[in-house]
């Protein structure tokens, strides 16, 4: 079993919209993005999520966490397997570089606002070359988060290939898995993103059908789950993370 969740909403999401709604050029955020950590409604839906898995048969559990090594989505794994009962000495528990976000490089902390006013040809050539190539001056494209990911699922397939993996990353990691794990294309994985963020805390989970294929495929079976966030009453979020650059 495999289920993918994207970090709980943080500090710097609530920044983001903040700056957005009052048309502002820069995100106003001091740390690091990587030391962002989650805000108060971020730790009640990892809480919330964590209840969830709880309530799972213990041999339906994650016993392996690969979690992005950026604050925010080490204090969710945290939180996630507290409130379900998990003891961090039962589950192999790994952080790896492999999963952080899609670096921004030169549009960092920017708001679309803030790239159109400062790089004017930079948002034109995204515009032409497309978000999925579109590599911002020492930033990655989707590609290239698509490529250090695809290293990630060998490990996993070779490593804990009869394991519970929970994945614990962030918005961009979650749709360029999906585009891997689902075999899709450019076209494909862009209208996904157009359609809607991910949830903040939302569910995607795959199970292995030996019946697929020659050796066996994993198949979807959650999209964005977020029943346990509405049922515990947290609040759903969806906004894209900090650094992000604007959506097409």
């Amino acid at each position: 079993m495999l289920w993918i969740v994207r970090h709980g909403q943080s500090a710097g999401n609530v920044a983001r919209d903040h700056a957005e709604a009052a048309g502002l050029p820069l995100i106003d955020i001091a740390e690091r993005d990587v030391d962002v950590p989650l805000s108060d409604l971020g730790r009640q839906q990892a809480q919330a999520l964590g209840d969830w898995f709880g309530a799972l048969p213990p041999e339906e559990r994650p016993n392996v966490v690969l979690c992005s090594p950026y604050v925010r989505t080490r204090q969710t794994a945290q939180l996630v397997l507290e409130a379900a009962g998990i003891e961090c000495e039962d589950v192999n528990w790994v952080v790896d570089e492999r999963l952080r976000e899609k670096e921004f490089g030169l549009l960092d902390r920017l708001t679309r606002h803030g790239i159109r006013l400062k790089y004017p040809e930079l948002s034109e050539q995204r515009r032409h070359v497309g978000k999925f190539y579109f590599r911002p001056p020492g930033g990655e494209s989707w590609c290239d988060v698509i490529l250090r990911l695809r290293s990630l699922l060998e490990t996993v397939v070779r490593e804990y290939r009869r394991e519970r993996v929970l994945i614990v990353a962030h918005q961009v990691v979650v749709n360029c898995l999906r585009y891997l794990l689902e075999r899709m294309d450019e076209a494909q994985i862009l209208e996904t993103d157009r359609q809607a963020d991910v949830p903040n805390c939302g569910l995607t989970s795959y199970a292995f059908d030996p019946a697929l294929g020659k050796n066996g495929r994993l198949v979807l079976r959650q999209l964005n789950f977020v029943s346990p966030l509405r049922q515990a009453g947290a609040p759903v979020t969806a906004e894209p993370d900090v650094p992000a650059a604007p959506k097409s």
